[in-house]
């Protein structure tokens, strides 16, 4: 079902890449989703922007897809555990090759990109990112991928989630900010009246979170 994750858009920067910013797409959708928002997030192109496409296709509604959904909130184990380390290894290469490390990439998502950001984020063993920028998903609890945010003290991390969405509701959003909590991370969440989609009010704060998380020490 799955095939390897080739396809990927960069944004270069304006000069030397300062670091990187990783956006993942939503279910059905592909690399060009999230390519806008490069510009929006990082106007001054200060950073190497990377937008990967999910490694599922062949399914409904079309596009690319991160895993199978079988419930919300639940992500079917078998898809996820092919497709993310797929994922993570492609974003680990990419880095490696611009000589950009993991402490200077910000990873983010929308939706299913959200789950994959936060799975690869606090992935037990997997190096840990200058933030992590999650909208609209829930926190993955998924058999044989343990999270590991105790060991990650300080990283910023932004939810946000829409109390209009339907798709995956803002209990989800909701759950996630309260399971974070405590853990002694940097945690910032915010709720709007918004549906299932990213909420063009919160971009000026979103890219000063950004600005904020690639000037820790």
């Amino acid at each position: 079902m799955t095939d390897a994750p080739v396809s990927h858009l960069l944004r270069e920067a304006d000069g030397d890449a300062e670091g990187a910013l990783i956006l993942l797409h939503g279910r059905g959708a592909t690399e060009a989703d999230l390519h806008p928002l490069l510009d929006l997030l990082d106007p001054d192109r200060r950073l190497l922007g990377v937008c990967p496409g999910a490694p599922i296709s062949g399914l409904p509604p079309g596009g690319r897809h991160w895993y199978v959904v079988r419930q919300v909130g639940s992500p079917d184990r078998d898809t996820f555990m092919e497709a993310v380390p797929l994922g993570g290894g492609l974003l680990d290469g990419i880095l490696e090759e611009r000589g950009i490390p993991w402490s200077r990439a910000v990873i983010g998502g929308f939706s299913q990109g959200c789950v994959v950001s936060l799975a690869l984020g606090l992935g037990r063993g997997r190096q840990t990112p200058a933030g992590i920028l999650g909208m609209s998903g829930f926190l993955p609890q998924v058999e044989g991928w343990p999270l590991d945010a105790v060991s990650r003290p300080g990283l910023p991390v932004w939810l946000s989630h829409g109390t209009l969405d339907q798709v995956i509701p803002v209990e989800f959003g909701r759950a996630a900010r309260d399971a974070l909590e405590g853990d002694g991370l940097s945690l910032t969440y915010r709720e709007t009246d918004f549906p299932h989609a990213i909420d063009p009010g919160l971009i000026p704060e979103i890219e000063a979170w950004l600005e904020a998380a690639l000037s820790r020490d």
